[in-house]
């Protein structure tokens, strides 16, 4: 079952903010149900909401609790653009598919707003414009060639020269690409609310309960715990973020550390539009500001997973990061508040894997991996959702295990 990691440490910002609590069970005896979902983050959530949306018994377990693993280590940036530049990606998995993805991950964003608004969800959603900085992976001649390969696939992009960027958004670099249609939130308040509406709709949820042994047959998974009952359901998801369940086959993947702070709340001193900032650097930057005016920012991933060596880097991580911030904007106070680091998988192609497990249809992973791990798992709740419902989304196959 799950190699344990150590998903986050420091104290991310979100726990400034107070989520609603979400109230769990023991599981005390043998149970059944249509899904069994294991893991209650992000993914989890969602999979949830929209499984007893459909009118399935759900059950939900985690072995820490609700919203208790990575979740809260995220920034929230719910962006659509993947990792991969538009015109990385397709000479990866070529244009077509590549196009795809992109426009995919637009819609998720949009259907995700659209749904919180729908469910009453109080999640600080805010609706901002992105700035995508030239830097050393992406020059101002790649950026534009970027900006068109966005546009030829339909979504758009407005490529920007040094004058309109520092007139319109205070940033002196020399190029950026600006878009729309991506949302901030406080992702455990929308994990909590995504959660309560499936409680609503009598799903069952039991914390700290952890999977041990999954078995599954031609029309059922019987999945063991660690104390004893078992849990028998007709699908199981396995929505466990980057701590990978031994079933699960080892896609080209890598777990990678990343840091991040937030600031104190200064709101007068947010640049215009509060528009969410990447580098195409390596290592990248992002930059994005809260409801109240923190400034959140992240970056500096360095590809190893040992958590003592990753939180021992905290200090210098948060100094280089505050550092970095202050270049772009001299007047911010950068000082963090706020400084943390946890753990995530990237692909080669920052595409995720979702979808039934090979020669285990019954058996579903949600493996949301990069910068867009809210946004995959949108994806992933309209994709897997589908396939119990037994349709077949025209996408499946660009995030399928055996793609």
């Amino acid at each position: 079952m799950p190699r344990k990691l150590d998903l986050r440490t420091g104290r991310p910002v979100w726990f400034a903010y107070r989520a609603p609590a979400v109230p769990t069970d023991g599981l005390t005896q043998d149970v059944k149900t249509d899904v069994l979902i294991v893991g209650m983050g992000i993914s989890g959530a969602m999979m949830a909401e929209t499984l007893t949306a459909d009118g399935y018994q759900v059950i939900c377990i985690d072995r820490r609790g609700p919203l208790k693993g990575s979740t809260s280590a995220t920034t929230a940036l719910v962006a659509f653009e993947i990792d991969q530049p538009l015109s990385t990606l397709s000479k990866m998995i070529g244009r077509t598919s590549a196009e795809q993805a992109w426009r995919r991950s637009r819609l998720a964003v949009s259907n995700l707003a659209a749904r919180i608004a729908e469910l009453g969800i109080n999640c600080g959603l805010s609706r901002t414009p992105s700035l995508y900085l030239a830097g050393t992976l992406l020059g101002p001649s790649e950026l534009h060639d970027e900006a068109q390969a966005r546009r030829q696939a339909g979504i758009a992009a407005t490529y920007l020269t040094s004058a309109p960027l520092a007139e319109t958004f205070g940033i002196d670099r020399n190029s950026a690409i600006l878009s729309h249609g991506n949302i901030a939130l406080d992702p455990r308040k929308l994990t909590a609310g995504l959660l309560l509406k499936a409680l609503e709709r009598k799903a069952r949820f039991y914390t700290p309960i952890e999977a041990t042994v999954i078995e599954d047959s031609a029309d059922e998974v019987v999945v063991a715990t660690k104390d004893g009952p078992t849990i028998t359901a007709r699908h199981v998801i396995l929505a466990t973020g980057y701590e990978l369940v031994d079933i699960v086959p080892a896609a080209a993947h890598q777990i990678i550390s990343t840091w991040a702070i937030a600031t104190r709340p200064q709101s007068r001193k947010i640049w215009p539009q509060a528009a969410f900032i990447w580098e195409a650097s390596d290592p990248y930057l992002y930059v994005r500001a809260t409801t109240d005016g923190r400034v959140v920012c992240g970056g500096e991933d360095e590809d190893f997973v040992d958590e003592t060596q990753r939180d021992a880097l905290i200090a210098d991580k948060s100094a280089r990061i505050a550092e970095k911030l202050g270049l772009i904007f001299p007047h911010l106070d950068t000082r963090p508040a706020f400084a943390w680091t946890g753990s995530f998988g990237t692909t080669t192609t920052g595409l995720p894997y979702i979808g039934a497990i090979p020669r285990h249809p019954r058996i579903h992973a949600v493996m949301g991996y990069g910068g867009n791990g809210i946004t995959f798992s949108q994806i992933a709740s309209e994709i897997v959702s589908a396939s119990i419902n037994g349709l077949d989304d025209t996408d499946a196959k660009l995030f399928a295990f055996n793609r």
